[in-house]
């Protein structure tokens, strides 16, 4: 997901995908350990994603406040 993408979403909307992709990457991490994981740059995307969504989400807060 790209920051322009994110920008144009409303500030719950952030929160609730925020919240899904950190259960993604639970997810990934746990089945990295017991070894199913093929494409493990998934796991590197999926931290950015994450770094993306918080940042836009405080600027967000940040503008309003």
């Amino acid at each position: 997901m790209t920051s322009k993408e994110i920008r144009e979403l409303a500030p719950a909307e952030i929160t609730t995908k925020l919240r899904a992709t950190r259960d993604q990457l639970l997810q990934l991490r746990l089945r990295k350990h017991t070894g199913q994981v093929e494409k493990t740059h998934e796991i590197r995307a999926l931290r950015k994603d994450i770094a993306r969504l918080e940042t836009i989400l405080t600027q967000k807060s940040i503008q309003t406040a």
